[in-house]
């Protein structure tokens, strides 16, 4: 962390930011005593680096210091400033902007750690120049549009001895550690888990193509190509695009994917897949996909089935995990969020996990009785299963958890919860339901796979 930041007592003006718009140069720092201090770098400060840095700033700590933020486009660096300006007034620095990466990396020498948030296909050579520089990364997922290039970063971040935080925020969501640790590991409510269900289903509203607004004035043509982009309908909409993003399965699948491995322990086997542009025009990617996986644990073989959409939003996202005695419903959405006890378990069974605070018995009114004693019972109702709520709430942004454990660990003070051999083999199980869709075919994985 930063001890000497005598060095950041200036500043100087750059016209790359363009017309006095942004201030660059070397940030004035925290005191110099305090260890604690973070000085943290932004690399993209499109929509997801926004709303990364509102989850940190919405924290209040002042031991976090953005001091420099990096995009290539001067509308995004704007609003930015907007953000930045009284937070970095309130705890006495100034920060830098930058349009070029490697002139941030080569200027801030004080930096500790660095968030990138830029297209998925930038992910593995922003992060491995960071690790290279002796810097701490997070990392927004995917990890990686490509294996070979998640691969890599697994590599530099062994040879930097440096952290590797992968954005899969879930695993840092106090519900969900709650669910894992407290209701499927210890008291394991759910018995044996043989089928899980999930999906994140978007409305056409929420999907439409994003187009220049009327005060944005676009990037030119020569850097969008030099930035790897045809043009700017591509810059705003990279998600869509085969060599820059994964599409919906990716942006929005593998956070759910994520959670299927990590509950069950293990990695899946297989993995059939459907999926096409059906609705959308101009897109590479495939608007809606289902995919079933198959994995292989402990207790037994596992289906899991899941789907993305993108023209309509019905039940929104949710995971459900299946077992012979119980069901877990979850969502990072906080309305949602039960455990259902199968009907033959006895309700004292699970009676001690509610005195222990770990589930809420839902008490539902019993219906009146029925006095006739013609009444015929139809065999095909099934008994509603009994509803547990789950005691445990995300407080602040979603993403807020999982930035602060990266910190923490840099700290010495906690275990990252989603490093890089992590982030890898989610990104080994997901892009791997594209090819299952392009191929047509029913896709094996191996133990290799998954390892680096």
């Amino acid at each position: 962390m930063s001890n000497d930041l005598n060095r950041r007592q200036f500043i100087q003006t750059t016209a790359a930011i363009g017309a006095g718009l942004y201030v660059s140069g070397k940030a004035l720092g925290a005191d110099a005593k305090n260890k604690d201090v973070l000085n943290v770098a932004l690399l993209g400060a499109g929509a997801q680096g926004r709303a990364l840095m509102d989850a940190i700033i919405e924290k209040r700590d002042p031991s976090i210091r953005f001091v420099a933020v990096c995009d290539i486009w001067d509308i995004n660096l704007r609003r930015v400033q907007k953000r930045l300006k009284a937070y970095s007034k309130r705890y006495g620095y100034r920060y830098a902007g930058y349009t070029d990466y490697k002139e941030m990396l080569d200027t801030e020498k004080d930096l500790d750690a660095v968030i990138v948030a830029t297209p998925d296909f930038w992910h593995a050579e922003h992060t491995i120049a960071c690790l290279n520089k002796g810097l701490h990364v997070y990392c927004e997922k995917e990890m990686s549009n490509t294996i070979e290039g998640a691969r890599k970063m697994v590599e530099a971040q062994k040879a930097s001895g440096k952290m590797l935080q992968i954005g899969h925020q879930r695993r840092s969501n106090p519900r969900y550690r709650h669910c894992h640790q407290k209701l499927i590991t210890e008291a394991n409510l759910l018995g044996r888990i043989t089928t899980i269900n999930g999906q994140w289903n978007r409305s056409k509203a929420s999907c439409l193509d994003r187009e220049l607004e009327k005060k944005e004035t676009p990037i030119d043509e020569a850097t969008l190509n030099k930035y790897g982009f045809k043009n700017m309908h591509q810059f705003l909409n990279w998600r869509w695009f085969k060599g820059l993003g994964g599409g919906p399965i990716v942006d929005l699948g593998s956070h759910q994917i994520d959670i299927y491995s990590w509950f069950l322990g293990a990695n899946p086997k297989s993995v059939i897949a459907s999926g096409g542009v059906d609705y959308w025009k101009g897109h590479e990617w495939y608007d809606s996909v289902m995919a079933i996986f198959e994995y292989e644990t402990k207790a037994g073989p596992v289906r899991a089935f899941y789907q993305t959409l993108t023209t309509n939003s019905a039940n929104g996202y949710y995971e459900s995990f299946m077992g012979d005695e119980g069901t877990l419903v979850i969502s990072e959405a906080s309305s949602r969020g039960s455990v259902y006890r199968e009907s033959w378990v006895e309700e004292k069974k699970w009676d001690p996990w509610v005195a222990k605070g770990y589930i809420e018995k839902v008490e539902v009114e019993k219906p009146e009785e029925d006095s006739d004693e013609e009444a015929v019972l139809d065999l095909r109702e099934t008994v509603p299963a009994a509803e547990y709520k789950i005691p445990v709430e995300l407080e602040g942004a979603y993403h807020q958890p999982h930035l602060f454990n990266f910190f923490n660990s840099i700290r010495g003070t906690e275990k990252l919860n989603c490093p890089g051999q992590i982030g890898y083999e989610t990104a080994v199980t997901v892009l791997k339901v594209n090819e299952a869709v392009q191929k047509a075919t029913r896709l094996e994985y191996t133990d290799s796979e998954f390892h680096v």
